[in-house]
């Protein structure tokens, strides 16, 4: 149980804390298209996005896949600004849409699961078992990532159904902040 607590509290830190920025700002990406009333979508959304992370942990723990990190870390913002610009090219929120979103958050995941690899590979290389360390990493994840929807979700409400806020204004402005932090840390990230 020591294990797990341990890696629960790694993968929660690796969502939430000032310098998951980065992740942060790609979960408030992929939120920004959903309402209240989608929470369900957007709970699979967050899943996939999770285990592409997971898939990511564990080939790299095994030493299946290897990205140079200053790769990994320009490649990541390329992510959010990926996915802003997919919200606002969306005229319409459908289910064909929805499911290449699906898609996209598990394949981004995989690109996000290398940045967190890279950090802490060498302490699940050590363990015989991965099991237990990679459920505890998914499971703290999982519970930041779900804190993160939550508050959009909360706020989406507040701010459509409560003060009137057109949704697609409301899709552009969540959109817009993540991909200019996004081309900003792309710049700064670039490998060179």
């Amino acid at each position: 149980m020591i294990d797990f607590t341990f890696y629960f509290g790694l993968g929660w830190g690796h969502i939430i804390s000032r310098e998951a920025a980065d992740h942060i700002l790609f979960i408030i990406a992929l939120a920004a298209i959903y309402k209240l009333t989608d929470w369900k979508k957007l709970l699979i959304l967050i899943t996939a996005f999770t285990v592409g992370h997971s898939l990511t942990l564990a080939l790299s723990v095994y030493d299946v896949v290897r990205v140079k990190n200053n790769w990994v870390e320009f490649l990541i913002p390329v992510t959010i600004m990926a996915t802003a610009t997919f919200n606002v090219l969306q005229k319409k929120i459908n289910p064909s849409s929805l499911r290449l979103n699906y898609f996209l958050a598990l394949f981004f995941g995989l690109i996000h699961g290398l940045g967190f690899a890279n950090t802490i590979r060498f302490m699940l290389a050590k363990k015989e078992a991965i099991g237990i360390p990679l459920f505890g990493l998914n499971v703290g994840l999982e519970f930041g990532q779900l804190l993160i929807v939550t508050l959009m979700l909360l706020c989406s409400y507040v701010f459509i159904n409560k003060i009137a806020v057109r949704q697609q204004w409301w899709i552009w402005i969540w959109s817009a902040i993540p991909f200019l932090v996004g081309c900003y840390m792309a710049a700064t990230r670039f490998p060179v």
